[in-house]
């Protein structure tokens, strides 16, 4: 395999090979793990009993939970096909893969730091534009060992964990939140998962780096 030498893909320098990029793509199944409070975002068949009444996303420190998982796709109303490498400052979709609604905020007060709410919402993968994130990262590509922020696209607040933990029935959990000033409580990178192999239009663009 062709190595390309010291090329800069998302903030990301080293010496790798063109198939073998690390960014992450649309398809892709993850984990995301708050860097400064070590939990993973997570979903549940689990309401709100206040706000919005909708499915409560929350924060866990298990490593092997499967309703952490989430698929990358793309913003409302489009498809980013898989494998395509996600770019700083576009705006995606979380789907929740068990359940199979989106990461969701809106107008709603959290219920227990009185930020704002994050839910999930929609049924089989499709809710509304209030589903939409943008990543916010350095550089051209999120790339998978590399700290993002998601920025929600409609309300500005970042996705964030500040520390507060619920009772029954999730004791333990933290409550995850949009807050409006970026801190260290607004860090996410991937872990666990799959990820789809970075399509052949990345592949391209390094080949012409490499020129």
């Amino acid at each position: 395999m062709a190595v390309v030498p010291l090329l800069l893909f998302g903030g990301l320098w080293g010496a790798v090979g063109a198939s073998d990029l690390a960014v992450v793509t649309c398809g892709s199944v993850v984990k995301l793990l708050n860097t400064r409070h070590n939990v993973r975002l997570h979903s549940h068949d689990v309401r709100y009993g206040s706000g919005s009444g909708q499915q409560s996303v929350t924060g866990v420190a298990s490593v092997d939970d499967s309703n952490s998982y989430w698929r990358i796709r793309g913003k409302t109303a489009t498809v980013c096909e898989r494998g395509t490498p996600v770019k700083c400052g576009q705006p995606i979709r979380l789907t929740h893969v068990n359940t199979g609604r989106n990461l969701h905020s809106h107008h709603f007060t959290s219920p227990l730091s009185g930020n704002q709410e994050v839910s999930a919402f929609g049924e089989e993968g499709e809710g509304d534009y209030l589903d939409d994130w943008t990543v916010l990262c350095n550089g051209h590509y999120w790339v998978r060992d590399g700290e993002v922020r998601f920025k929600h696209s409609s309300t500005e607040v970042l996705l964030s964990v500040t520390g507060e933990q619920y009772g029954r029935p999730i004791s333990g959990q933290k409550e995850v939140h949009g807050m409006a000033q970026p801190s260290q409580n607004n860090y996410w990178k991937t872990m666990e998962g799959i990820f789809m192999k970075p399509s052949e239009l990345l592949k391209t663009e390094a080949h012409h780096a490499e020129l």
